[in-house]
């Protein structure tokens, strides 16, 4: 209740997680050469980081967090400039992150040394390796089509849950404005030009974002999307709701699966879930409009999609 949540609450709330998801233990395990997550080991990290404040979350409301963040997420690494700005996106998360603790000169410490791991790990990446990297991830999100109000009031969603890819504005940095070719003869002298129409109107961009601890990042992918408030609902979209992948569990054992449950045990044992002691009652963060609503989604969300999540003790 709006009336109850003070920005002090809000503070504290926000200072819990960060300190949380940049924990140097955490940090150390998840910056480790390792396999892609499978969605499900993705799901349970995510619970614990969510409930790592006396904040709670209903299940309902924790799908819903969950589908808009997998979706703000994918939306913003398919629309990448150019497979290196998945970075410059990375930064503008860092950077908000930032804003949202500059009152706080440790939990501040923890985050830029968070950045200055991630500028000494991928800044020297190769372009390929960076395709790489966006593609596996791609690869990853395939699958999920969420519609979010959001994402189709500002028309870079379609009905069917997919993304549209714009065909106008600025090009990659270090590339040119399509409708030109240029014909060359045996000894590389250009020998004639010919334009195309592109049916797009781009533009030069201006400069390359900053790749450093501080700077302009330029690219506006991954900045706040609610600078504009609106509500924002995410429904499940037909085409996912067929997709086979959700549907079943695989009943082939998986040898990966106890691998991947021992680094879960490591993952999350710096992870401490915080309860509401003494008098305290803590927050119950609600993403729809009223409890009954919320009660509502619980029950008539399909079966297949409802994340069976591990719980896992690590602590000790």
């Amino acid at each position: 209740r709006v009336d109850e949540w003070t920005d002090v609450d809000r503070k504290r709330v926000m200072n819990d997680i960060i300190t949380t998801m940049f924990n140097k233990k955490f940090m150390e395990e998840l910056f480790k050469p390792q396999e892609l997550y499978s969605k499900k080991a993705l799901r349970t990290v995510y619970d614990r980081l969510a409930h790592a404040s006396i904040m709670r979350l209903n299940q309902a409301s924790m799908d819903k967090l969950y589908d808009l963040m997998t979706m703000a997420f994918k939306y913003q690494v398919l629309l990448c400039p150019r497979p290196k700005d998945i970075l410059l996106v990375t930064f503008n998360h860092l950077d908000t992150i930032k804003d949202f603790i500059r009152d706080a000169p440790g939990i501040l410490n923890q985050v830029d040394e968070t950045f200055r791991q991630l500028i000494e790990t991928y800044s020297c990446l190769s372009a390929g390796e960076f395709q790489l990297i966006r593609q596996t991830l791609l690869v990853f999100f395939q699958d999920m089509h969420i519609r979010v109000s959001i994402f189709l009031k500002d028309k870079v969603q379609n009905s069917n849950g997919r993304f549209v890819l714009p065909i106008s504005g600025p090009v990659p940095w270090g590339t040119e404005v399509p409708g030109l070719i240029r014909m060359f003869n045996r000894n590389g002298e250009e020998v004639k030009r010919t334009e195309f129409s592109t049916g797009g109107n781009y533009v030069t961009p201006q400069r390359e974002g900053s790749f450093d601890l501080y700077g302009d990042r330029v690219l506006k992918l991954g900045t706040n999307m609610y600078s504009i408030s609106r509500p924002v609902e995410t429904h499940m979209s037909g085409s996912s709701k067929t997709s086979a992948p959700h549907a079943k569990e695989s009943i082939v054992p998986n040898p990966l699966a106890k691998e991947e449950l021992n680094f879960l045990a490591r993952l999350l044992g710096g992870l401490e879930v915080k309860k509401p002691g003494g008098s305290e009652t803590g927050f119950r963060l609600n993403l729809f409009t009223t409890d009954e609503e919320e009660e509502h989604a619980a029950l008539t969300r399909p079966e297949e999609f409802s994340y069976k999540v591990i719980n896992i003790e690590a602590t000790q």
